[in-house]
């Protein structure tokens, strides 16, 4: 059997369906170097959707193999259950001098949806702890998307088939989608009038990443904020899609000016290297659970796996670089030559309905409406042409590395234009 067969007679992928996985012309990827994917035939691609959104700086950064590498040489993994891990604290130490949460503490899971789980019970238990009874329903937007276990779903606008668990889901008060005027103005108010009833409030700050880049205005997330502060409903911030230099801050929750109580981090924290998510509280909420050993004010919660110790390695150095790198400075010159080309080559397109863009979170909608495969076609043929994309629907995602230069810009806008020439 060749790499096909062999990968469909033994893999589950996620979201795909099986059926007709050797059909959708999937590359079988061998190794990588810099910003391209190679593949078992020797085939290069250049990875315009960072390996699902998680490859920051690109793939055998030397830095980080390099912090890898001296990690494997200490331990490798040692459980955080009641025990600690040098480099696990050093990396949580530099990652609460960079999140805005205040005097940060970290509870380490392996994914973006655990992450979001662990906010949830933090919440829920939050109150208890607190002795108000009755706070156990959150708020969350239309379109959202907080991953896939069953209280990240809850929290979901739907889409991607979930209607298939509606049973299993739990019912939370629904904002708007940002794509409706004022969707953050009606949140604000929602939070003032049901506030007694309310945890949290979980929100994707600025970007709603899987809703196909659905973008609000950064000024319109103060109001929300001041409606949680003045009526103590907790702020969860998921910036597992968004954090990490995404949006071209360090946070999508610094340009929006808000201070959460939870934030969600996962994706890009370790440069795509190794599983890893956190889940960052404030002193506000870390103080609740502070009691008597065994007491029922614990966070009885915790993963075997949860504070990796290659993984903090990594995560440590990648923000290292983040910081001492230009960066943040990369992803807004490209994201504006993103923009320029977008407009450009891409609009011009008649079955182009919508062009959205922040920082390097790019979505391309078509008028699939007598095409419903317009789009996964369309990346189809920009695979055949070395670019590698991903489809959403009527959107084609384009999701870079932090570190894409100014020419491998210009590569992804005319191998789009070349495939819409082809199936548009």
């Amino acid at each position: 059997m060749n790499w096909l067969e062999r990968d469909a007679a033994s893999v589950w992928h996620g979201f795909t369906q099986m059926d007709c996985y050797g059909a959708n012309s999937p590359v079988i990827v061998e190794r990588a170097e810099g910003r391209e994917l190679i593949d078992v035939e020797g085939r290069r691609y250049l990875d315009a959707i960072s390996s699902l959104w998680v490859t920051t700086l690109g793939h055998r950064v030397p830095e980080l193999d390099q912090a890898l590498r001296e990690q494997l040489d200490r331990v490798a993994h040692s459980t955080m259950l009641g025990n600690g891990n040098r480099i696990v604290i050093e990396f949580a130490e530099a990652l609460a001098r960079v999140v805005p949460v205040d005097r940060a503490h970290t509870l380490f899971a392996s994914d973006g949806a655990a992450a979001v789980e662990q906010a949830l019970k933090i919440a829920f238990q939050y109150w208890t702890n607190k002795g108000e009874q009755g706070r156990t329903t959150y708020l969350a937007f239309g379109d959202g998307y907080h991953g896939d276990t069953i209280g990240s779903l809850s929290l979901g606008g739907g889409g991607f088939g979930t209607q298939i668990f509606d049973p299993l889901r739990f019912p939370v008060l629904r904002a708007p989608a940002f794509t409706e005027p004022g969707a953050l103005h009606t949140a604000a108010q929602m939070v003032r009038e049901h506030h007694r009833k309310l945890a949290a409030v979980v929100v994707e700050p600025l970007v709603q990443g899987a809703a196909g880049m659905s973008i609000a205005p950064a000024g319109d997330f103060a109001e929300l904020g001041k409606a949680c502060h003045e009526t103590g409903v907790l702020l969860i911030c998921d910036e597992v899609a968004t954090g990490f230099g995404r949006t071209g801050t360090l946070f999508a929750s610094e340009q929006c000016g808000l201070r959460p109580d939870l934030m969600c981090l996962g994706k890009g924290i370790t440069g795509g290297y190794l599983p890893m998510s956190a889940t960052v509280a404030s002193q506000r909420v870390f103080a609740a659970f502070l009691g008597p050993d065994l007491s029922e004010k614990t966070l009885y919660h915790g993963h075997s796996y949860g504070g990796n110790a290659l993984a903090a390695a990594v995560a440590l150095k990648h923000l290292q670089l983040i910081a001492s790198l230009p960066v943040l400075d990369n992803v807004r010159e490209r994201s504006a030559q993103l923009r320029a080309g977008l407009e450009t080559r891409i609009r011009p397109f008649k079955r182009v309905k919508h062009i959205r863009l922040q920082g390097l979170m790019g979505a391309v909608e078509l008028d699939t409406s007598d095409d419903p495969k317009l789009a996964r076609r369309t990346c189809t043929a920009m695979v055949k042409r070395g670019v590698l994309s991903r489809s959403m629907g009527p959107v084609i995602t384009i999701v870079p590395p932090l570190t894409i230069t100014a020419a491998e810009i210009e590569r992804i806008v005319e191998t789009l234009a070349a495939a819409l020439e082809e199936t548009a």
